[in-house]
């Protein structure tokens, strides 16, 4: 007798908020060719600071239900003096404050955090022999500290290099690489118990 086999139920896929932050994100050939291309992703949510707060009055409350929804926090960013633009800057003040995301409690313990880069700068201007003088990684170690502090998993960072003056089948190369990422972003079924509260992520 022919039975049919049962099918698989289907793995959960990972929640991702990808946390935007652009002041001039109109004049960014760069990051319009990578948001255009994850728009129809249904479970990224895009969350465009700069649209969302333009008077800088970020509502917490509303961004903490925002993390907690997600799996993976996506922080999608140009490199601004070897940092991040200002409104970025405060949603992590404000946002990732102690008894929330660190000290008695670490509400985002387990998740997973990747910073999304563009930089003007060369590859080869980040490094001992470069004009900024420390490779990017870095540069980047306060936000691995932050990620570190609130318990969650550090992801490599995605970084596109001179993003203003590559060709456009490099930006579309980069774009997709971005969205295949985000597609299928951990490398396990999130309905599966994890061991362990950290993890490189690399």
């Amino acid at each position: 007798m022919n039975r049919s086999a049962t099918p698989k139920p289907q793995a959960a896929k990972a929640k991702v908020l990808v946390i935007y932050a652009h002041p001039e994100s109109s004049t960014s050939i760069a990051n319009h060719v990578m948001l255009k291309k994850i728009a129809s992703l249904e479970h990224v949510t895009v969350h465009d600071l700069y649209a969302r707060y333009p008077d800088f009055f970020i509502d917490v409350n509303a961004e903490h239900e925002l993390l907690l929804a997600h799996d993976v926090i996506v922080f999608h960013h140009p490199m601004y003096l070897y940092s991040c633009p200002a409104l970025m800057k405060e949603w992590l003040d404000r946002v990732l404050g102690k008894g929330f995301a660190y000290g008695n409690e670490s509400a985002l313990q387990g998740k997973y955090w990747r910073s999304v880069i563009t930089t003007g700068g060369k590859e080869e201007a980040f490094g001992e022999h470069g004009y900024n003088k420390y490779p990017l990684e870095q540069i980047l170690q306060p936000f691995e500290l932050t990620a570190a502090l609130c318990r969650m998993h550090w992801i490599e960072p995605l970084v596109l290099y001179w993003a203003r003056n590559v060709s456009d089948m490099e930006r579309y190369q980069h774009a997709e690489h971005y969205r295949q990422w985000l597609n299928d972003p951990l490398p396990y079924d999130l309905s599966l118990p994890q061991g362990g509260e950290h993890g490189s992520g690399k």
